[in-house]
């Protein structure tokens, strides 16, 4: 494919050449017009001044002889415009003609001509009129009229000339345009070639151009210019690579801003924190891409200070991260300056931060209570209580209590820990759901009659076995069943059921009909201490580490927890179970 330069220089000697014809045929018919039309005019000058020679009467009488000698159209015209006589129409039928243009200029000079064209015939006419005098008087107008088809066939022959020039002076044109481009444009296409190479970092070979002009010159200096520059490209790759790999590895987000504000470039760090979420970014400005309000104001305040600002926003539309934003300057040629901005993810110190400020109040709390009440009343026991035997009964049952809900509080943080950090053992074993329920009610069935709550299990037969430890299952079916025995109130009813899932788990589900859960809530059952109605979660004697100890166990178990809830309605928790597959069932 030729390059557009040469098709440029080719397309333009190309137009050059027919332009030229064009113009001149223009010209050149225009002449001829102009001269033959001029010519006939003069011819029907001499005609119509011969006939002015003969009086109206005479005139009228041999109109059509005078037609025929002056090879023209005659006609007479009286001094009102009045038609009187035509070589070639009834004059009786023609309108009046002193308004024609010729009538009009010969009425004021004497004589008067006007070019129109002929509906009839398809060609121009040339009228030549002049005015019939008795003294100083007009007494009508002769006017004769041709056809231009000499004018027009003569212009046609010089069009045919034109094209028939075109026809055999475009080939030999073409072929000298080529020629000529081809020559012009031959070394700057070897230029572009040589600098392209260049443009992709091979710098090898030297620049060769078959001319003697300043072409040559130009290709010499290129040259020049590539031999000085091959060191200092090679020094800056090297350099370059380092920035790219440095730039690469740094595991804090990093985002360069050109000298117009916009985004430039970022790492590959900052692509995993956030620019994921936000599609491309590249090109548009910090309020374009982020749409933060808090990034914005800082960067608009390292730009009106111009010394570095520092900031901790909020990014990310599906996943919200929190970043340590840090904005400097990167100085560079005038009118080059750039500006860098370093993300640091905070996000998961700020949470454990917060997980650990919410841990301590949460125990402090739950330890301050049952504490503040244990020492009120040994404190009141120590100031003669004691001797009242049965207000010391009392006070030491209320003691006990406390003292009791202080030691499942830590015997379930315990739990927990031991759970997280890998210390607790397990022994996993195929289990039979239906049975281990049944050493399991048993414990709860006195609390159950207690509330004259209503307690059903409905198992199929066909279940297959789970795997499972049978301590820990027992530890998660009681803590769940307690809750719901807890909050369900007298008279109510807890289902238990069972059935095999889609994805080979066996679903374990316990319904109340308790209080219910608010649904904004229900995405919190699990986290410690968390409590819906911490008052009456208290009263009851929960330490609010249960369903968090039932979510870890069941992870534990490869399983998960699932919880449905309808405030008044009652509350369903789901417990998913691996099927327990031995090595026979495996194959």
């Amino acid at each position: 494919m030729k390059s557009r330069l040469f098709l440029k220089v080719f397309g333009t000697y190309f137009i050059i050449v027919i332009l030229s014809l064009s113009v001149v045929t223009l010209l050149v018919s225009g002449e001829i017009r102009k001269s033959m039309i001029a010519k006939i005019e003069d011819e029907l000058t001499t005609d119509v001044r011969l006939i002015d020679l003969y009086s109206i009467k005479e005139i009228k009488a041999k109109i059509k002889q005078m037609a025929d000698i002056s090879n023209s159209r005659v006609t007479l015209i009286a001094d009102s415009g009045k038609v009187l006589a035509d070589s070639e129409r009834d004059a009786a039928v023609m309108e009046n003609h002193l308004n024609r243009p010729e009538i009009q200029e010969a009425r004021v000079k004497g004589k008067g001509r006007a070019t129109r064209f002929s509906q009839t015939i398809g060609v121009d006419m040339l009228y030549v009129a002049l005015s019939l005098k008795s003294g100083p008087d007009i007494t009508g107008y002769v006017r004769l009229a041709r056809p231009l088809h000499e004018v027009k066939h003569s212009v046609e022959k010089v069009y045919k000339s034109f094209f028939t020039a075109i026809l055999l002076i475009l080939p030999l044109s073409i072929i000298i345009a080529f020629i000529f481009s081809y020559r012009l444009t031959a070394p700057v296409k070897a230029m572009e070639q040589f600098t392209e190479k260049l443009r992709k970092g091979d710098v090898s070979g030297t620049l060769m151009v078959q001319t003697t002009d300043e072409m040559k010159q130009l290709a010499g200096n290129i040259n020049y210019l590539v031999a000085e520059l091959q060191d200092k490209i090679h020094l800056a790759n090297e350099e370059k690579g380092k920035l790219i790999a440095a730039f690469a590895s740094m595991t804090e987000g990093v985002l360069v801003l050109d000298n117009e504000d916009r985004i430039e470039i970022f790492n590959r760090a900052f692509r995993h924190m956030v620019a994921s979420q936000y599609g491309d970014v590249v090109g548009k400005t910090l309020i374009e891409a982020f749409r933060n309000i808090e990034l914005q104001k800082t960067f608009d305040r390292f730009k009106s200070s111009g010394k570095p600002a520092m900031e901790e926003i909020t990014l990310g539309e599906t996943i919200p991260i929190i970043l340590d934003v840090s904005i400097s300057a990167i100085r560079g040629a005038p009118g080059d300056e750039k500006t860098m901005i370093v993300f640091h993810d905070v996000t998961r110190l700020k949470k454990l931060e917060k997980m650990r400020v919410d841990f301590v109040a949460n125990v402090t709390h739950e330890i301050r209570t049952p504490l503040t009440a244990i020492l009120g009343f040994i404190e009141t026991l120590q100031e003669g209580a004691i001797e009242e035997k049965e207000t010391a009964k009392k006070f030491l049952e209320i003691i006990e209590r406390h003292a009791r809900r202080l030691n499942r509080l830590v015997e379930d943080l315990l739990t927990i820990s031991d759970i997280e950090l890998g210390e607790m053992q397990f022994f996993f074993e195929s289990v039979s759901v239906s049975g281990m329920l049944d050493n399991v009610l048993p414990v709860v069935e006195p609390r159950v009659g207690e509330k004259k709550m209503t307690l059903l299990k409905t198992l199929p037969e066909d279940l297959p076995p789970i795997r499972a430890d049978r301590d820990r299952l027992v530890q998660i079916f009681l803590n769940v069943l307690d809750n719901a025995i807890k909050f369900t109130p007298e008279s109510g009813k807890i289902s238990i059921s069972a059935s095999l899932e889609e994805d080979g788990h066996v679903a374990v589900r316990i319904t109340d009909t308790g209080v219910g859960i608010p649904r904004d809530e229900v995405s919190r059952l699990g986290e410690r201490f968390y409590r819906v109605d911490k008052t009456r979660s208290r009263e009851l004697g929960g330490t609010g580490l249960g369903l968090s100890i039932v979510k870890h166990l069941m992870a534990a178990h490869n399983g998960r927890m699932e919880i449905e809830s309808q405030m008044g309605a009652g509350t369903t928790v789901a417990l998913f179970f691996p099927v327990f597959m031995d090595d026979h069932r495996k194959k």
